[in-house]
C-alpha cells in the first residue's frame, strides 16, 4: 500500500550559493561551448527538511569557465514526512514529482543567482536553459538515515 501523501506541504527556508567561479582565461568568443549538469539531494531527518542541489558548468573547448551551484533547502510539512518515513528501515521515500518539483524550483533559483552573480559582465550572455526534470528524476528517491 502506497502511504506516501497525494499532496505534500513543504516550504523553502533557505537557499545557499555553494560555488561560484569565472575562469576568464578559459573562455574564447569563437569557441565551442557546453554545458554539464549534475543534480544531487540530501536530507536532514532531525529538521525534516530535502534538499536540492544543482550544479552547472559552462565549458569552452572542453574547459570550465563558468560554475554555479546553488541549493534550496526545503521543510516538509510534519504529517507528510512522518507518511514519507519508514522508520524500521530508517528511511524516507520521497515521490518522483515531489522531487521533480523542488529540482525545477532549484534550478529556477540558480538561474537567478547566475544572472545576479553575472549581472553587468560579459558572462551575463550565459543562461540556464529549460531542463525536463522528468528526464533526470524518473524514479522516488530513498533517503537512508
Amino acid at each position: 500500500m502506497d502511504n506516501t501523501p497525494k499532496e505534500i506541504g513543504f516550504a523553502l527556508a533557505k537557499v545557499s550559493t555553494e560555488q561560484f567561479a569565472i575562469i576568464e582565461d578559459a573562455y574564447t568568443n569563437d569557441g565551442n561551448i557546453s554545458l554539464g549538469t549534475n543534480i544531487r539531494f540530501g536530507s536532514d531527518a532531525d529538521n525534516k527538511m530535502i534538499a536540492v542541489f544543482a550544479l552547472f558548468t559552462f565549458q569552452c573547448n572542453e574547459k570550465a569557465f563558468l560554475i554555479i551551484e546553488a541549493g534550496c533547502h526545503f521543510n516538509v510539512r510534519e504529517d507528510a514526512w512522518e507518511k514519507m518515513l519508514d522508520t524500521e528501515n530508517n528511511s524516507l521515500t520521497a515521490p518522483q514529482g515531489f522531487m521533480q518539483h523542488m529540482t525545477v524550483l532549484t534550478i529556477g533559483t540558480t538561474r537567478g543567482v547566475l544572472h545576479a552573480k553575472t549581472e553587468n559582465t560579459p558572462f551575463n550572455q550565459f543562461v540556464l536553459p529549460t531542463i525536463n526534470v522528468s528526464e533526470i528524476i524518473q524514479q522516488d528517491s530513498i533517503f537512508k538515515f
